[in-house]
C-alpha cells in the first residue's frame, strides 16, 4: 500500500509516492539520495547515526515512517551549513578534531544544533547528557565535549 507524502527537505519540497512502511531515514538516503544520514545500527534506534531535525527537534529517522512526516520540514546534515559556509558545530568539530571515522558525526551534529538553540550556555555534564543517544565507537567523546562547547560559544 502506498500513498502521497509532501516533506520539505533542506528548503526544497518534495510530492513523492511511498510505500507506507517506508522508514524516514529510507525515504531521505534511497529517494532523495542524500546520504548524510547513516544508517548504523540496523533500524533499532540506538546509535544516533540517523539523527535528523523535523520541525526543528532532534529525532532518529530510522524510528519515524516516511508517512508520519507527511507536512513537515526536515533538516538533514546536507542542510546544516548556509549559503556554502560550514556551520559553527562543523567548523569546530574539524578545529578540535572531534571526529575520527565520522560515521556518527552527522547525527551527532543534528542532535547538539538543536541541544545548543535551546540550551546555548550549557556546562560539560550538559553536553556530555546530551550525547546520550548518539553513539561514537572512536573518539572516546573528550574532543566531542570539546568542540560542542567552543561552538556553543561561537554562536553566542
Amino acid at each position: 500500500m502506498n500513498r502521497t507524502v509532501n516533506i520539505t527537505v533542506n528548503g526544497v519540497a518534495y510530492q513523492e509516492t511511498v510505500p507506507i512502511r517506508m522508514l524516514l531515514v529510507d525515504f531521505i538516503r534511497d529517494r532523495l539520495g542524500l546520504t548524510g544520514t547513516h544508517i548504523s545500527c540496523t533500524y533499532e534506534g540506538r546509535c544516533g547515526a540517523c539523527t535528523v531535525q523535523v520541525n526543528g527537534e532532534a529525532v532518529k529517522s530510522c524510528m519515524l515512517l516516511a508517512v508520519q512526516a507527511d507536512g513537515d520540514s526536515v533538516t538533514t546534515i546536507e542542510g546544516l551549513s548556509k549559503d556554502g559556509q560550514p556551520h559553527p558545530l562543523q567548523q569546530t568539530f574539524n578545529e578540535h578534531h572531534a571526529l575520527q571515522c565520522g560515521y556518527c558525526t552527522p547525527g551527532i551534529l543534528m542532535n547538539i544544533e538543536e541541544f545548543l538553540r535551546k540550551n546555548p550556555r550549557p556546562s560539560e555534564t550538559e553536553i556530555r547528557h546530551a550525547l546520550i543517544g548518539n553513539i561514537c565507537r572512536c573518539t572516546g567523546y573528550v574532543h566531542i565535549v570539546e568542540a560542542i562547547a567552543a561552538a556553543a560559544d561561537r554562536m553566542r
